[in-house]
């Protein structure tokens, strides 16, 4: 089991230590916590291309001391071309391939629009400083971790005619086995071009030429105006008041609303101790009410059928606990869908902290590389519905419904706790499971990360409406659960990687940090 990292001036945590590292050597150049988090990001999306890369989607939360949290929406929109009459003929968007890849990738703009909210904190350190491991790791080579390597395996038919892939991803037509060398020296040279020209030539300049052109000539709708035609947005977090805290997340189209009503519902359900039936029980049930409310307001932020705060109020978080059975399950067929994603934090010596999620939704996206640039493309579009009546229903320039939601929490006695995690529905479920094991019950930061999960709902590719829980919970919860009516899926692993790859930092009043990595993930937490 880890233990809590503990340092003064600053730290970085995310699911592989290779990005831990890049984001730590910044702090310790005297970067700050946005210019370690773009450090860290731009070296998972080499190291971890399984579960994120440019092609994908960000979204950040910002606290600066004495100032209320920012968030950047760095979410892509659906291509001009993207349009029913696009997919006539199908059903559905296809899950793969180019048809696959219909919006924007956002996140890179996310960088630049947090540099530029770090701007005022005075000396910044150059572009090719922040993203020369990502670089290196590119050019040089990694190991491939033992998730690439079982999720490649596990993935192999849905991704190998993709284009690109197999040139990239695999060896000599098999998936790779864990260890064996990756390079990607396209996506090395397209990051050397962001260096050295900035970041906005990925979306208005030679990258993004060289982008557009591959994607139109593959047979997806992007188009060099839908890039040339993005920005990441500053918007206003939505956030939740607990005992003793104040919880920040983002608003549609992320479920950044379902974690956050999660949390507010159960601690007004007045469970007085952790890990029992009453616990876990009451999170289930929390969870369920988020959901439904979720599944029937997020959308495009432009297109919300209701005010997401008006569900985040004393009275309405009331109403929704007051209507769960301590005793008695919800019947939940209620359907999931897929998705795998990073979670990083930062905090540095001045006290900013930042929670940061990357992702390209499904293991690796559209499966679709881009061999002029190596970027891996996102299928995040596959969220919306060819059906007109439904509330995501596919629009040009439409946001697509988003799982990603990182959270900050704020408490009153001064400390500061970016967490988050991976995993589709399970982000708010696990979000819930580690700051109420810690902020509420007195779990050590280290054992509120690693701590027995639970997951309602969907496994890693497919739709299960099950609650899943680790082997390591105690029998008598397990039955007792059952009891109340719980469809529980007990799983064979200890540390499974269905329940994500969380993480957590908490920075005290007298400037330590603690940091937590995910036993489940190949993650680390790095002090300075």
């Amino acid at each position: 089991m880890l233990n809590t990292l503990a340092a003064v001036g600053g730290m970085q945590v995310a699911p592989h230590h290779l990005a831990a590292q890049a984001g730590r050597d910044v702090l310790r150049d005297g970067g700050n916590a946005v210019e370690a988090m773009v450090a860290a990001a731009a070296a998972i999306a080499v190291v971890y291309p399984h579960m994120n890369a440019i092609g994908g989607d960000g979204f950040w939360l910002i606290h600066e001391p004495g100032k209320a949290p920012i968030a950047i929406d760095a979410c892509g929109s659906a291509a001009a071309l993207a349009n029913r009459e696009f997919y006539a003929g199908h059903d559905a968007i296809p899950s793969r391939g180019p048809l696959a890849a219909l919006t924007v990738a956002g996140t890179v703009g996310g960088w630049q629009q947090a540099l530029l909210a770090a701007a005022p904190w005075g000396r910044a350190l150059p572009l090719s400083r922040l993203l020369a491991d990502a670089i290196r790791h590119a050019r040089d080579g990694v190991a491939v971790t033992a998730s690439q390597a079982a999720l490649t395996r596990s993935k192999f038919d849905g991704l190998r005619d993709a284009p690109g892939f197999a040139e990239t991803f695999l060896v000599r037509g098999a998936p790779p086995e864990r260890g064996q060398l990756l390079r990607q020296p396209a996506l090395a040279n397209t990051l050397s071009t962001l260096a050295d020209r900035g970041l906005d030539d990925f979306y208005r300049g030679e990258t993004a030429a060289r982008i557009a052109a591959e994607l139109e000539r593959l047979g997806s709708p992007l188009r060099a105006a839908d890039l040339a035609g993005y920005r990441a947005e500053v918007v206003e977090p939505l956030s939740v008041r607990l005992r003793g805290s104040t919880i920040y997340n983002l608003p549609p189209p992320t479920q950044g609303l379902a974690a956050l009503m999660t949390l507010g519902i159960f601690d007004r359900l007045g469970v007085t101790e952790g890990e029992g039936f009453a616990y876990v029980h009451g999170l289930v049930e929390s969870t369920k009410r988020a959901f439904r409310v979720r599944d029937r307001v997020v959308t495009d932020p432009r297109r919300l059928p209701a005010d997401p705060r008006s569900f985040l109020t004393a009275a309405a978080l009331a109403e929704r606990a007051a209507d769960i059975d301590m005793q008695v399950a919800l019947p939940w067929p209620d359907p999931a869908a897929p998705g795998d994603t990073i979670w990083m934090g930062a905090i540095d010596r001045e006290g900013r902290a930042v929670s940061f999620i990357q992702s390209v939704y499904w293991e690796f996206g559209s499966g679709v590389v881009l061999r002029d640039t190596g970027i891996t493309w996102q299928n995040r579009g596959v969220s919306f519905s060819l059906d007109p009546a439904a509330l995501n229903t596919l629009e040009p320039g439409r946001k697509p419904f988003h799982t990603l939601n990182p959270s900050l929490a704020l408490f009153d006695d001064g400390r500061v706790m970016p967490y988050g995690t991976m995993g589709g529905e399970g982000q708010p479920q696990t979000q819930a499971a580690v700051f109420s094991r810690y902020a509420l019950f007195g779990q050590s930061l280290q054992q509120a990360v690693s701590a027995p999960r639970w997951l309602l709902g969907r496994t890693w590719g497919d739709v299960s409406t099950s609650l899943k829980l680790e082997s390591r919970f105690d029998p008598a919860l397990v039955q007792a659960l059952r009891d109340a009516g719980h469809q529980v899926e007990l799983l064979d692993e200890a540390f499974s990687d269905t329940m994500g790859h969380a993480g957590a930092l908490v920075r005290h009043p007298n400037g330590v940090i603690e940091g937590a990595a995910d036993p489940r993930s190949d993650g680390a937490a790095a002090g300075v």
